[in-house]
């Protein structure tokens, strides 16, 4: 008989289980899918963003309000801690923009291969093509975990089924559905790190595949005729701007790459704002408005097109635009702006200018939802930190029953946070468990 049992071969399920066989506890590690590892192999497009060479305080800030849950873990296993342990099964790692670390092989199949090895070297038993479906509780304290073929029996138990998205990975929300059997309360699963989806398809459709560089993504609580060229964040903004103190209804700002799809909005800046879109969808009403010109104000941007019908006075508007954007964007453009392809510049009149000055700076969609739980990167929502130890990841309802990654109500933005907090709370709940069982 095992003496702990850890439900999901992840990042967070392997780093637990190889942790509480370091310590000396009989382990044994259930994974539902054929292999360890899946959504690691797929992760930072199959490169594998491991963490972030921030500090402390600004990584907890990256999530959110539930952040500070996280300070214990971090406190025995972080960064350096992770860094020394995969050098020591032999991957190298290297630090790349926005602070992200990759393997220097830039494969994601050598951090799986260096978890197997470490729970080889633990002696940790891994049994895979098993669907744990709930966990075994007597006298208030977790006794196994119950499965198709049977009752694995254990003195402490691991929960580290991931989340929602990506099921062909094995992170299909099994673990909410047995920590909610147990009594336990669930944050409200939304998904976080998604695309999102316009009201104007067709739109969004003529644009399809335009990237955008060094651009400002902004989203409102309202609608998208009604957002004002005064709320549009002027050039220096600084990123994730709240409107908390209700001047506008600005849910939130950032700046740099993004693309227009078939649906909608995706890529980088869209990705790290859509949990707040998502949420205030279920309050009313959201638009976002793409700032494509954001180190011009609109004076500036005015003095800039005029310059350019001075100079350019017999050049045909379509052709002045092809200076300013992308080609998919211009068909778009000549039809909202409301100006004849080929009149000349120096006819354009003031007016004309305006509507153009408002496109450019302040083009608009109404945001009719996102991509489904199963298509996002993250999960947010879970299994809520109230019911959390935060120094052992021990539930507070559940003697022997443990909880690590992405099941519990944790998420960040990208950039290698969220496996740094699925490593390090699976360090911790292994830790834990081991020394449960010793008592």
């Amino acid at each position: 008989m095992a003496e702990v049992i850890v439900v999901g071969a992840g990042a967070s399920g392997m780093m637990a289980a190889g942790r509480a066989s370091e310590l000396g506890a009989k382990t044994l590690l259930l994974e539902k899918t054929d292999g360890p590892g899946k959504k690691i192999l797929i992760s930072g497009k199959s490169r594998c963003n491991l963490t972030n060479d921030k500090d402390l305080d600004t990584f907890i800030g990256m999530y959110g309000p539930n952040g500070s849950f996280l300070y214990g873990a971090f406190s025995r296993f972080f960064r350096d801690e992770l860094l020394a342990f995969l050098r020591r099964y032999g991957v190298e790692t290297r630090v790349e923009r926005g602070g992200r670390i990759f393997p220097a092989s830039e494969s994601a199949s050598d951090v799986v291969v260096a978890f197997q090895r470490f729970l080889q070297d633990q002696g940790t038993e891994m049994i895979a093509g098993t669907r744990v479906t709930g966990i075994e509780v007597r006298d208030g304290r977790a006794k196994g975990v119950r499965t198709a073929s049977g009752l694995y029996e254990a003195s402490a138990v691991v929960l580290a089924t991931g989340g929602s998205t990506y099921p062909g990975t094995g992170s299909s929300g099994d673990g909410y559905r047995m920590a909610r059997a147990l009594g336990h309360a669930i944050v409200k699963l939304r998904p976080s790190l998604v695309p999102l989806v316009v009201d104007d398809r067709d739109l969004a459709r003529s644009m399809q595949g335009v990237s955008l560089r060094n651009v400002r993504l902004t989203a409102y609580r309202c609608r998208a005729s009604e957002i004002e060229p005064a709320w549009i964040p002027g050039p220096g903004t600084p990123d994730v701007i709240s409107g908390r103190h209700g001047v506008t209804p600005l849910i939130e700002s950032r700046q740099g790459e993004m693309m227009i799809t078939h649906f909608g909005l995706g890529g980088p800046i869209t990705l790290l704002m859509s949990l707040a879109v998502v949420d205030a969808l279920e309050r009313g009403s959201v638009s976002i408005a793409i700032d494509l010109k954001p180190a011009l104000d609109r004076k500036q941007l005015h003095r800039r097109l005029q310059r350019d019908f001075d100079l350019f006075g017999r050049r045909r508007f379509r052709r002045i635009l092809a200076g300013l954007l992308p080609q998919k964007m211009i068909d778009p453009f000549v039809k909202l702006a409301g100006i004849p392809p080929d009149k000349p510049a120096h006819q354009i009149h003031a007016e004309e200018r305006e509507r153009l000055v408002d496109l450019i700076k302040m083009f608009r969609f109404d945001i009719k939802g996102s991509l489904p739980l199963s298509r996002a990167i993250v999960t947010a929502g879970g299994v809520s930190l109230q019911e959390i130890d935060p120094r052992t990841m021990a539930s507070r309802r559940i003697g022997g029953l443990f909880f690590c990654g992405e099941v519990m109500d944790i998420d960040a933005d990208t950039g290698g946070y969220n496996l740094q907090a699925a490593f390090s709370t699976g360090y911790a709940a292994g830790e834990a468990a081991a020394r449960h069982v010793g008592k």
